[in-house]
């Protein structure tokens, strides 16, 4: 498996320096996110795309995978239809970006059934935020398969997709070989076991995120540093190995230390070292 790290794990906010930085720290890969304005952004044109790819190659890192944090405001499974749209050319355009980085693949999420932490967001009848989302993923997996870069939707706290048997179906419904599961280990530990969901997904996982969790917080403050959690590591190495993932694994820290937070990454990839080669 290859090591990658979350951009959303550094509080350095110079692409360059981050790609320096985790290098230095022992990762062999970035993975990005679309935000509103930036180098890699909504706004990025593909000359934006080549200043980045330089700085990645100049650092000696890989970049594999876009993410972005603008579907929690837009998503697929919105009431308002231009709210619906607006996701999908979100879509259009990371995939786009993600084309012109050379990345593997991309980070969505799917829509949203409700969002604790985000006061105030809309509650979505189940029924009709799957059919919303299963209507969008159907719309954008041709363009996926235009720009040659999987669309893979995360497993999150959206109280929506919360068995890997509701996920496996809809990935099969959509069905598009540019259509996956980008696993999320942490984010499965509060109402499941993410080695039965690895198994269950199998070949529809295209990605995997590194993250600890603790079942006695219970709330977003449960998450932690790598080893630190209730995340049983060995089952989740031994399932994603049977199930054949040699693939990224991506570790997403957040927040980053409030005091030396660089010390994060070197802590972060030790811990990888220990979990990827048991």
């Amino acid at each position: 498996m290859k090591k990658g790290i979350s951009i959303w794990s550094f509080a350095e906010t110079d692409l360059k320096k981050c790609f320096q930085l985790a290098r230095d720290a022992g990762f062999d890969g970035v993975e990005v996110a679309l935000d509103e304005k930036g180098m890699v952004s909504l706004e990025s044109t593909k000359e934006d795309a080549e200043t980045v790819k330089a700085w990645a190659k100049e650092a000696g890192v890989a970049l594999y995978s876009v993410a972005s944090g603008l579907y929690w405001k837009k998503n697929y499974t919105a009431s308002s239809e231009e709210i619906r749209k607006e996701a999908k050319e979100i879509t259009r355009k990371q995939l786009q970006v993600a084309s012109w980085l050379g990345c593997q693949s991309i980070l969505v999420v799917p829509g949203a059934v409700g969002v604790d932490f985000e006061p105030g967001s809309e509650i979505v009848d189940y029924d009709v935020a799957y059919d919303r989302c299963l209507e969008a993923l159907k719309e954008l997996a041709p363009v996926a398969e235009e720009y040659q870069v999987e669309l893979c939707i995360e497993n999150v706290w959206n109280k929506f997709l919360l068995s890997p048997l509701e996920m496996r179906d809809l990935i099969d419904k959509v069905n598009s070989p540019w259509v996956g599961s980008y696993f999320d280990v942490g984010n499965v530990l509060y109402c499941g076991y993410p080695e039965q969901w690895i198994k269950i997904l199998g070949k529809r996982i295209r990605k995997v995120h590194f993250k600890d969790f603790k079942r006695s917080v219970g709330t977003l403050d449960g998450f932690g540093d790598l080893l630190s959690g209730d995340v049983n590591w060995k089952n989740v190495r031994a399932a994603l190995e049977k199930n054949g993932y040699d693939g990224w694994v991506t570790a997403e820290m957040l927040p980053p230390y409030a005091q030396y937070p660089e010390t994060i990454l070197y802590n972060t990839s030790n811990a990888m070292n220990r979990i990827i080669g048991g």
